[in-house]
Formats: structure tokens, sequence, C-alpha cells
């Protein structure tokens, strides 16, 4: 199989190559030999299928699988030929044929010449911390507000009550709702309402009602609020204080420790907690390592294309969970992902350069490692594992896991090899982001 490489650009190649016609014609007929031994079809004996009933029915797909994998293989070895190292995928189109061959064109872009890549030279900060008796007990707290009870009080609302509410707004002529009211219930001092309305609740008792003038931003998720200074009625219908349950026997086994025991409770909380603190300080270093990184080889041209998706994934994650939030946001403008190009190609460069760092290095993805994250990511839920086995059906899911271990790795040599200090956080500290 030949294959030519052109130069497009500083960062961009285009390679041609051609995949011979009796290859993808024997690779397709293989294949349907194969189906046709076990193929069960109503009317026909298996194995006895006629060859053109089975062309018919497993033809075309047979020949787009069989034609998907013999580019990937013909683009691979031209790959590995001319020694490229790729950035992104490739976009692979047909190219103008002439004979039996099948000709092909790959457009892409490789990875950039960092040059001597010396580790030793950066300097970087790797935080630690623990988690204390202290922590354990903020989270039985925690825990105990989850499964609070609500008495209703006849006094005045205060921070920490639960207030249920019926609201109706004026901005400018404009009513809202309509007719009626709107229902709610917020608990003070969550901040799940906007500021103005929590601050007017408190003091409120149950019946009273008040009118507040309010200014909302301009990107306020209620578009006919955004912006204005708007009239709202609030009426306080209930007003409850909680009641937070006692930490028996019976509060331990409803989180899943048969035995009730209130040591064991604790030991659960803290293995969680120490999960908890792992990732976040992997998180830290990743985000040091990386500044690190960016600073050293700033200078270095990022691939163009890669760069623009990046951004324009990074958009998408940015509305997608503005649109979680509440916010209102009917499609995402077309120039979204300009705003989002300068942070797109500093993850593009820590991504490659970390890359770069693994594949010169000769660092190999530890099994036993995708195998202990796996576990920990499975002990968060309620069956791990069937998430375990989830992971292991799911093609996409693994190779994201994978790519996540590996990239640790390479961070974990980085920064042991990197001249560094060490700084000391507390539990909160640490996994505040």
């Amino acid at each position: 199989m030949q294959a030519s490489v052109e130069t497009l650009g500083n960062l961009e190649r285009r390679v041609t190559f051609t995949l011979p016609a009796d290859r993808l014609e024997s690779v397709v007929g293989g294949r349907l030999r194969e189906i046709a031994r076990g193929a069960k079809i109503k009317g026909f004996r298996p194995g006895k299928v006629p060859s053109k009933v089975i062309e018919q029915r497993f033809g075309q797909q047979v020949r787009a699988e069989a034609l998907d994998a013999l580019l990937r293989e013909g683009f691979g070895n031209a790959v590995r030929e001319h020694s490229l190292q790729i950035a992104g995928s490739p976009r692979i189109e047909p190219a103008s044929n002439e004979g039996n061959d099948l000709s092909y064109v790959a457009t892409f872009e490789v990875v950039p010449e960092f040059g001597d890549i010396e580790v030793a030279k950066l300097n970087v900060i790797r935080h630690v911390a623990e988690v204390a008796d202290a922590d354990l007990d903020a989270m039985i707290e925690n825990l105990r507000l989850q499964r609070r009870a609500w008495n209703p009080v006849e006094r005045a609302a205060q921070e920490g009550d639960a207030v249920e509410i019926e609201t109706w707004s004026r901005a400018g002529d404009e009513r809202v709702p309509a007719e009626g009211t709107e229902r709610g219930t917020t608990v003070l001092g969550t901040g799940t309402m906007f500021a103005a309305i929590e601050s007017a609740l408190v003091g409120m008792k149950a019946g009273e009602e008040k009118v507040i003038d309010v200014d909302f931003p301009a990107d306020w998720r209620a578009p006919q609020f955004a912006g204005r200074s708007v009239k709202v009625h609030l009426t306080a219908t209930k007003v409850s204080e909680p009641v937070l349950p006692e930490v028996d026997a019976g509060f331990i086994k409803s989180f899943g420790i048969k035995s009730g025991d209130a040591e064991q409770f604790r030991a659960d909380i803290r293995s969680n907690l120490e999960r908890e603190l792992k990732g976040a300080l992997m998180n830290r270093l990743r985000r040091e390592v990386g500044e690190q990184l960016i600073a050293a080889y700033a200078h270095v041209e990022m691939p163009p294309r890669l760069v623009e998706a990046e951004a324009r994934n990074m958009a998408v994650q940015a509305v997608e969970q503005a649109r979680r939030q509440g916010q209102y946001i009917p499609e995402i403008p077309a120039d979204a992902y300009l705003g989002f190009m300068d942070p797109a190609r500093k993850r593009v460069l820590v991504g490659l350069i970390v890359g770069e760092i693994a594949r010169r290095n000769e660092l190999r993805l530890d099994q036993r490692r995708v195998t202990e994250t796996l576990k920990l990511i499975a002990s968060t839920y309620e069956e791990p594992q069937q998430v375990v086995e989830l992971y292991r059906n799911d093609a996409q899911l693994m190779s994201g896991l994978q790519a996540r271990v590996m990239e640790e790795q390479v961070i974990d040599w980085i920064a042991e090899r990197a001249q560094h200090t060490e700084q000391g956080l507390s539990f909160s500290e640490a996994i505040r982001q």
C-alpha cells in the first residue's frame, strides 16, 4: 500500500493512500461466509442460507465495517511509515479513483515540535491534606441536615427555616404569572432564591405579605425579568424550623450500615472522604503542572483545527451547565466558541505535551491503577459491581477511564521529577475548587 505525504501548513498534512479493491472484496467475502455458517434466517436451515440472501441481508453493513477497518489500517500504516505524530482525528475522504484500486485522502494535524522537554526545571507546588476527626463530624452533621424534618412555627422566619411562599410580580405593565400566584419553598440561608427576595423573607411570619422592588441582572434566567426593576409580591404561607435526627442505630442503618454500629459508620465516612480528597488533590496537581507547562511552552504553535474543536466543545459544555442551573438559553450562538479559544489552546497544549512526555519516556498504562480507579468510581454507587460491568462492556467509557488514568500517571511522573514544594491544606480547603 503506497502513501504520499504533503505539507499544507506548519502543522497540517495530507496523506494520499490506496486500498487494493481485491483486498476489500476478500475481507467482505470472508466475513459474509463466516456469517453464513451461523446465520439463523426463517425459512432456511442453519448453514444452508443462500449466499445471495446473506449478501442482501448483511452485505451493506459488512462492506461498510470492512472498509472502515481497512481505511484505519491503511492510514495507520502511512502514519507509521512516515513517523508522523497525529494531533486529533483525521478527515478521510475518497479521492478520484483510477483503475481497480481505491484511493483516499486523509487531512490531519500533527503534534508540534516541543524541543527538549525538561521537567526538572518546572517548579510545582504539591498540596497535601488528610481527613481529620472534625471532618467526619462535619460530614455527619451534613447527613443529619439531609434527613431533617420540619416543624411549623408561629414565630418570624430566621436563617435555617423553610418558608413556603406564594409570589407574583409586575415588570412594567406585565404581570407574572398573568393570573394567580407561583408557589414554592426555600430554606433561608441556602442561596437557592435570588438574594434580595430571600433577605426579604427573613422576619416574616406565616400569613404576612410584603411587596419589594428587585433589580434583576441582565443575564437573569427568566428573560421577562432580566435587566429590569420588578415589584415582587410575597406571601409567607408557612414557616417551619428544622428538627435534626439523632445519630442512633436507625439513622446509621439508613445509610446501608446493617449493624448500626457508630464506629463502622465513621470508618465508612472516612473512606469516602479520603477518596474525595484523593481526587481533589490530583485535580490540584493537574492544574499546577498544567500551569507550569503552559508557562514554559506558551510560545509553541498549536494545531488550529484541534484548538477550534476544543473551543466548540467547551462552549457546548458551558451552555449545558448554564441550562442545568436554570438559565434560559434557546440555542448556542454560532460564534460562541470564540470566547473559549484561549482556554481551549491551553487545554490542547497541556494534552499534547503530556502525551509527548508519555511517548518519549515510553510510559505505559498501569492496568492495576485502572482497576483501582474503576473500583473507586463504582464504590460511590449502591450497586458497585453493576458499574464495573457497565464500564467493562462499554468501550467508550473504558477508553475515557484509561485516558484519565494515563494522564494522572504522567502528571505524577512530571511532579516527581520537577522541583516541588509541599503545601499543607485542611480537608475543606483541599476539596474547594
